[in-house]
């Protein structure tokens, strides 16, 4: 078998002979056999075995024909290195002993070591760069959105804790955002290094600012990041997570190839917003593939027939799959959006 790289193509805004497609978290509990797996080991000891995080993230490219694998982590496993304790509780998230509130809180937080403390990660992408015929994604979480588990000590709904210290303490936010900053540029030049062949920055809950908001307190971390990193030869995502649909035409500066689209902003529009300058992933609704099979197809064509107007697009949820989520549709939504994708690209070539 050749290498796909359909997935890097689209990226990079070249001819593709069918839309790449994959999903948010399809290394997860919608798959049974994944679920087995979780009755014995939590995500995090899975984490810690390199050789069986490297099959569950091989599980959905066999199972579902997608044209990337995304690395299975967790977007809290390198703030442990940085010397915050915390675990992953079922049914809530990350939740954090010790919550950081204060200046001094935020001096205690070391430089990441990434070989030392991370090294199970980096052999995970080594057997994973072994194995896979298609590229495989590794992903770090933002600063806002790792910030936002820090101080508020668990996921929130309105981030008061979060936005209090942006507005009251702005010197003490900048100094977490600069050493998260650092620790995210790290952990994501080691996962290049060691095979990593794209990579996705997630800051899954920024939509919770304003734009003012969000270019004064995270965009020009987010802008150094991707800055630091242009050197490398891998296409770089941002998705700026869920409602943020206000904050594309902010992103004109960012060094990144990709900018990934939630539901609320259809792929016209978010090309709009964005000057054209990106390529885009998305960005059906995750709920929809609740539906019938020929519902969720009608999603998808809409969502496809707008991603081929221009080159550069990647098929996509609007965030994260369920446990409630089918992998028998899924794979064969994915089967319907090669198919489809194909014959209108041909179609497109003759005209």
């Amino acid at each position: 078998m050749t290498y796909n790289d359909q997935f890097i193509r689209a990226c990079r805004k070249q001819e593709v002979d069918h839309i790449p497609v994959w999903y948010m978290r399809q290394a997860g509990r919608y798959d049974p056999e994944y679920r087995k797996i979780k009755e014995k080991y939590s995500l995090l000891e899975i984490c810690k075995q390199p050789e069986l995080a490297a099959e569950v993230t091989l599980m959905p490219v066999r199972k579902l024909g997608v044209d990337a694998a995304i690395l299975y982590s967790d977007i809290m496993n390198p703030v442990a290195s940085i010397g915050v304790d915390f675990d992953i509780v079922k049914d809530i998230g990350p939740v954090i002993d010790n919550p950081i509130r204060s200046a001094a809180d935020v001096e205690k937080l070391k430089p990441i070591d990434v070989e030392g403390d991370l090294g199970h990660v980096l052999e995970t992408i080594r057997i994973l760069d072994k194995e896979l015929k298609v590229p495989l994604i590794t992903f770090a979480g933002a600063p806002f959105t790792i910030a936002s588990y820090l101080i508020e000590g668990r996921p929130s709904k309105n981030y008061i804790r979060t936005k209090e210290m942006m507005y009251s303490e702005p010197k003490v936010w900048f100094s977490l955002m600069d050493k998260l900053g650092d620790m995210v540029i790290a952990y994501l030049r080691a996962h290049v290094a060691n095979g990593g062949k794209a990579f996705q920055l997630f800051d899954s809950w920024v939509g919770a600012l304003s734009p003012r908001d969000f270019q004064t307190y995270v965009l020009p971390t987010v802008t150094r990041i991707f800055a630091e990193l242009e050197d490398l030869n891998v296409p770089k995502i941002y998705f700026p997570g869920v409602s943020s649909g206000e904050l594309l035409p902010t992103l004109s500066g960012l060094k990144a190839e990709v900018i990934g689209l939630d539901w609320r902003v259809s792929i016209t529009e978010g090309r709009k917003r964005l000057n054209g300058q990106f390529a885009v992933q998305g960005n059906l609704d995750p709920t929809v593939l609740t539906a019938p099979m020929e519902v969720i197809k009608q999603y998808a064509k809409d969502i496809v027939d707008q991603g081929i107007l221009e080159p550069g697009y990647i098929f996509n949820l609007g965030h994260g799959l369920f446990p409630e989520a089918s992998l028998e549709k899924l794979r064969e939504l994915t089967a319907y959006i090669h198919e489809y994708s194909a014959e209108a690209i041909k179609v497109g070539a003759r005209q």
